[in-house]
């Protein structure tokens, strides 16, 4: 298998937030898949979950677990198809883009844009399903405050939750390198930086 790290852009409690860099997840792809090419978008069909508020700022393995299965719970109780995508994600430098489908799964209706910058980790490894896809997204309200929302989506296949962790890798990459050239973010390299990062090795 192929294994190739995803790197995680953290973002502090500062007025101007810092953002430390980190390789935190291990991402397996079988041999034969493709790697994403950085100058192209990534799209694909899923079945969004929803979101739910996390607690705490440490972000390690399984720290979307709970909500994950929370979000999986309640989407089995609501008795949605489950076979249906219901919107379509795309990953791209800078900007994840979720799009709403309407009834019919046709057209989108509406659109949720996520800056890279504030997504604090991701991951496509949960006992509950692996199928599904999750990131932690730090949502800032108007007064400065923030939380941290954990979005989830379910893929078609395990594989295909890997291949959008690995496109959002690509675009991490594309973030940090040009805001690390703006002289926006420095790398992290103290213990306690490392202690506090998004880390999943699985």
């Amino acid at each position: 298998m192929l294994k190739t790290k995803l790197n995680v852009l953290t973002l502090r409690k500062e007025p101007l937030p810092t953002v430390i860099f980190h390789e935190p997840e291990a991402i397996e792809l079988s041999p034969t898949a493709p790697l994403m090419n950085s100058q192209y978008n990534t799209e694909r069909k899923v079945r969004y979950l929803g979101k739910v508020v996390m607690q705490g700022t440490q972000f390690m393995s399984g720290c979307t677990e709970r909500s994950v299965v929370e979000l999986w719970e309640k989407e089995a109780m609501d008795q949605e198809d489950i076979s249906s995508a219901n919107a379509i994600l795309e990953i791209r430098p800078f900007q994840v883009r979720l799009h709403h489908l309407d009834s019919r799964r046709e057209a989108a209706v509406q659109m949720d844009a996520f800056q890279v910058s504030r997504i604090a980790y991701c991951t496509a490894d949960h006992h509950v399903s692996t199928n599904i896809f999750a990131w932690l997204y730090r949502e800032i309200n108007d007064d400065l405050s923030y939380q941290i929302d954990c979005h989830a989506v379910e893929c078609g296949s395990k594989l295909e939750a890997k291949k959008l962790a690995h496109a959002m890798m690509e675009a991490f990459k594309k973030t940090f390198t040009s805001m690390k050239n703006d002289g926006k973010i420095h790398h992290s390299s103290s213990s306690e930086e490392a202690e506090s990062a998004a880390s999943d090795d699985g």
